[in-house]
């Protein structure tokens, strides 16, 4: 939301459209169980491997929704693993991106603005963890390793092809005040994503 809000005050040439897929995880009669099987917006089916994988499942919706209108470019930020942080610390966001040259601009956006992001590799030898015998996939992989990976090309699934998609796993939170940086929330990459949408797209 913070990233839009920019985009719209800086009155970048692009047509915007936000989806806030937002999920609880609680406990009541009709929640999923492991083992349930349950079927996306573009038909994929993906079994229950752990009930705390609830956000990839909502994303993963939204990020067919938002290919249906066959976008330039699909930006998804989440807080959805800990093993993302795991692998970076508190204070760098997990990017991963499709395509190369979309990742190289990022990059160095992310260090001129001092926004600290870096590019986490989709590799297509961890898509065997996500293996299911009940469903197309796990929505969680099979090791209790490389989760921020696994993460990823489960969204992936869900991603159009032929789609530009950079897609940000970060802590979004400072753990201990500093000068500019309160303890708190903190919105991670942000800078980074705008200038990268305003060098692409200008301004109207």
């Amino acid at each position: 939301l913070g990233l839009a809000h920019m985009v719209m005050a800086g009155k970048l040439d692009v047509e915007l459209r936000v989806l806030v897929c937002a999920v609880e995880n609680a406990i009541s009669g009709d929640a999923f169980r492991p083992g349930d099987i349950l079927t996306a917006r573009n038909g994929l089916t993906s079994e229950i491997g752990n009930t705390d994988a609830e956000g990839r499942l909502v994303l993963a919706d939204a990020l067919v929704a938002a290919c249906e209108e066959s976008p330039d470019l699909l930006i998804d930020c989440a807080t959805l693993t800990g093993a993302g942080r795991v692998a970076l610390g508190t204070d760098v966001a997990a990017v991963f991106v499709n395509d190369d040259d979309t990742a190289n601009e990022l990059h160095r956006c992310s260090k001129e603005e001092s926004d600290h992001t870096w590019r986490l590799p989709l590799f297509r030898g961890y898509k065997r963890m996500l293996d299911s015998k009940i469903a197309d996939m796990s929505n969680i992989g099979n090791a209790p390793y490389g989760g921020a990976i696994t993460a990823a090309l489960y969204l992936e699934r869900f991603v159009a092809e032929g789609t530009r998609w950079i897609h940000v796993d970060f802590m979004a939170y400072n753990t201990a005040s500093r000068p500019g940086r309160p303890e708190g929330g903190e919105a991670m990459g942000m800078r980074a994503l705008y200038r990268l949408l305003k060098e692409s797209y200008g301004t109207k």
